[in-house]
């Protein structure tokens, strides 16, 4: 297994935490949701044969929290954010992998398509007509409610809470709790998930979504078919309006597919690694 290597760098000012593994060729760069960090993606770094690359958002994990007197937290602010990190870190064409909120990094990747060698899609934010938020995130968009919901962090609370984002319901590693209480306690970090939250009315979703069609490269959309956040029928559509996808179906998993079902993680890296040419399922 390749070292992982563990850094921070300086984009417009804001001191901005990555992994990376060194390697040939073009990166793949892994984008995280909300609210937790480009741990997210270790088990995939640890697998993977080649160069990557994963961040944490600002605002998120180990990544700076300027003041939103400071930084633009909305989906587009951080989508620019993506493309001038990539800027700084030398990228030029690149693989692109995206879960949750991680669909910033599909944004940002409409704006220069040829750049991106392959796509990955994985339970994303549904930049796509027809999506309406779940519960949660209709706390967040709620003025008043929203500021309170920090103090609802308490760890039996957020177990029980991130039991929904799994198929069976069951506990998530207390790792990965210990990662959202983190995020939930610190008030910079609640205010990043606010802002972001609020920037996001369904039909700015879709209207970001409006170019996919020209990301032509080889894509791969998997989805945990029991995601109670983001429906099933928004992995198909996604896959319907990326030209060349291959759609996987995990009717097993929920939000965090590769938790509850490990050969996503082979499945993903094997898909980034491989040099012929790409013909969808």
């Amino acid at each position: 297994m390749a070292e992982i290597e563990i850094g921070t760098v300086m984009v417009d000012g804001v001191s901005t935490f990555f992994r990376r593994l060194a390697g040939d060729g073009p990166p793949a760069v892994f984008v995280h949701g909300n609210p937790t960090n480009s741990e997210d993606w270790r088990p995939f770094l640890e697998r993977i044969q080649g160069s990557a690359l994963a961040f944490d958002l600002p605002g998120w994990g180990r990544s700076a929290r300027p003041s939103p007197a400071e930084f633009d937290y909305s989906m587009d602010g951080l989508a620019r954010f993506t493309s001038r990190f990539l800027q700084r870190m030398a990228v030029d064409r690149y693989s692109l992998v995206v879960h949750d909120w991680g669909a910033v990094g599909l944004i940002a990747a409409q704006e220069e398509p040829a750049r991106v060698r392959r796509l990955v899609i994985i339970n994303a934010v549904a930049l796509l007509p027809g999506y309406r938020w779940h519960r949660t995130a209709r706390i967040w968009r709620t003025r008043g409610i929203g500021e309170l919901s920090r103090l609802a962090a308490r760890r039996p609370l957020v177990n029980l809470g991130l039991r929904e984002s799994r198929a069976d319901w069951s506990r998530h590693a207390p790792a990965l709790v210990d990662e959202v209480l983190a995020q939930l306690r610190d008030p910079a970090g609640v205010e990043a998930i606010l802002r972001l939250y609020r920037s996001a009315d369904p039909d700015r979703l879709a209207a970001a979504g409006a170019r996919l069609g020209t990301l032509t490269c080889p894509a791969l959309v998997v989805w945990g078919l029991r995601d109670r956040y983001i429906p099933a029928r928004f992995g198909a559509a996604y896959a319907a309006a990326l030209p060349s996808s291959e759609l996987v179906e995990l009717p097993g998993a929920g939000h965090w597919p590769w938790i509850e079902d490990p050969g996503v993680v082979d499945r993903v890296v094997r898909f980034l690694t491989i040099d012929e040419e790409f013909a969808p399922a």
